[in-house]
């Protein structure tokens, strides 16, 4: 999964007469449930670019990693990091933006597991994981690298300090634990599932604390990020700040 790309040149390539190009990076981080995916959508399809959720990427992992016998759901257990950095390297993965549903399919070794990635209890496998620094450099890797091929919207937690650190926009997007939670417990219950609030709760605030006091890449915003809640603001209310807050630092939208 590891890709052969030069530490100085990710986020540059040269054009045919050897002139240095640079495609636009905008980084959209903050903590999951927050409305990170539905504005990083958004305006990669607007723009044309390219999306990268950052967030599935871990997310695969820990779903793999669990269904190696690597990890189990009791974050407490010891976990063979080495082991957990060879499966990370073994998987093929590919996103593939479905306009019908208006969501990234997740193609990993050649099937789908976009519902199964985007469990709740996958979630705290990502964090499980997300704290090896060999695991996060191997990922890091294969992210940097999409930066060479075209514009970039990227969705994570820490796009804009470690991944893309001179990105043209940053965003910091976040929400109460609350306000996440009764999100999470609305699309659960849209999708036909029942939802238990108190412990989705309980999991958004645990997965919080091991994302914003890890040791490797803690989540916060970078110092020039613009910071957003929105707890109490409507998707479209979002992505227009962040549309706007883009064409401050330069982003031209035809629409």
């Amino acid at each position: 999964m590891t890709v052969s790309t030069s530490d100085n040149d990710l986020l540059n390539k040269s054009d045919s007469k050897g002139h240095l190009t640079r495609y636009p990076v905008i980084c959209i981080d903050g903590p999951s449930g927050a409305g990170k995916g539905t504005v990083t959508w958004r305006l990669a399809q607007v723009l044309g670019y390219q999306l990268l959720d950052s967030g599935a990427l871990y997310r695969i992992v820990g779903l793999k990693a669990f269904e190696a016998g690597l990890i189990t759901a009791d974050a407490s257990q010891p976990i063979d990091e080495d082991a957990v950095l060879a499966l990370t390297k073994s998987l093929d993965i590919a996103f593939v933006p479905n306009n019908d549903s208006g969501r990234v399919d997740i193609i990993v070794n050649g099937q789908a597991v976009g519902e199964q990635v985007r469990n709740e209890t996958v979630g705290g496998y990502a964090s499980q994981i997300a704290v090896f620094p060999q695991v996060r450099q191997a990922l890091l890797t294969l992210q940097q690298d999409m930066a060479t091929r075209s514009g970039l919207v990227a969705d994570g937690r820490d796009m804009g300090t470690v991944v893309f650190p001179d990105a043209d926009v940053k965003v910091y997007l976040t929400a109460s634990a609350e306000a996440r939670a009764q999100r999470r417990v609305t699309q659960l219950i849209d999708a036909g599932q029942t939802a238990d609030f108190e412990a989705i709760l309980s999991t958004i605030k645990a997965r919080d604390d091991r994302d914003e006091n890890r040791s490797t890449a803690p989540s916060k915003p970078a110092t020039d990020a613009l910071l957003l809640d929105s707890s109490t603001l409507s998707a479209d209310t979002v992505y227009e700040q962040v549309k706007k807050h883009c064409q401050d630092q330069g982003v031209f939208f035809s629409s």
